[in-house]
């Protein structure tokens, strides 16, 4: 298994660098790889937790948390991010969601970047129940497939205008950590082998050590509307490989 963890290592940095775990992604690579379906939603939701983990406290370390925006989105999106991932699904119908949530979170992310243009818009006052019902509805399907959800929350935050860049940027990272955390609470609810852990520790190294460089290339090196940009063609593209599996 050398491949494998070069895509994960790849991916973490390109992820890491928006402030993103790239669980969806990893999703899509291991049922590429046929890697054993009842193991790899909680391999996915462990390397969201090692890439965003570092990005959270950098992203706080700079003050831009805000805990109105991010806490209606986590009163929402945590328990249905457990009860979600406690939910057995056939392959089948995980891979249609995959490639449905892959393809609907490019296209969002595409849009994200080009709203990044804008530094300076201005924040518009977004109801706390419509807030709730957007991190449920995440939630629910983070949990369901084993991703963090950032990838939606993200986007969703800049098109409704709910808060600064930075802001959204520290509240997705977070969302992601702790609808990850709750995630694999869920997925522990089931009948998974744990032993099977031991032969995919290359993958956590990839994912840590990329998660490091990434975040270090937000921070001195290139603009986040170019990262943003890159990781919607990046995620567009493994939705079109996903795609390709399904009608094949």
């Amino acid at each position: 298994m050398i491949i494998l963890p070069i895509f994960f290592f790849i991916t973490a940095i390109l992820y890491s660098s928006v402030g993103f775990g790239g669980g969806s992604t990893y999703l899509a690579l291991m049922l590429i790889w046929d890697i054993p379906y009842y193991i790899f939603p909680i391999i996915a939701l462990l390397c969201n937790i090692i890439v965003v983990s570092g990005n959270s406290i950098n992203y706080i370390r700079t003050g831009s948390l805000s805990l109105k925006l991010l806490i209606p989105y986590l009163i929402g999106s945590i328990p249905f991010a457990f009860y979600g991932a406690s939910l057995q699904i056939s392959k089948n119908l995980f891979e249609i969601i995959l490639f449905l949530i892959l393809a609907i979170a490019g296209i969002l992310l595409f849009f994200e970047s080009k709203t990044l243009r804008n530094q300076d818009f201005e924040v518009s006052e977004i109801p706390k129940i419509f807030s709730v019902l957007i991190g449920s509805v995440i939630g629910f399907f983070s949990g369901l497939i084993g991703i963090g959800g950032g990838i939606f929350l993200s986007p969703i935050l800049f098109l409704i205008k709910a808060g600064q860049p930075k802001q959204i940027a520290t509240s997705a990272s977070l969302f992601i950590l702790i609808n990850s955390i709750f995630g694999v609470a869920g997925q522990i609810t089931k009948d998974i082998v744990f032993d099977k852990f031991l032969n995919f520790w290359p993958l956590f190294l990839a994912v840590l050590i990329g998660g490091q460089i990434g975040n270090f290339l937000n921070i001195k090196f290139l603009s986040n509307k170019i990262l943003a940009l890159i990781t919607s063609l990046l995620v567009i593209f493994v939705a079109a490989r996903m795609g390709f599996r399904i009608l094949a």
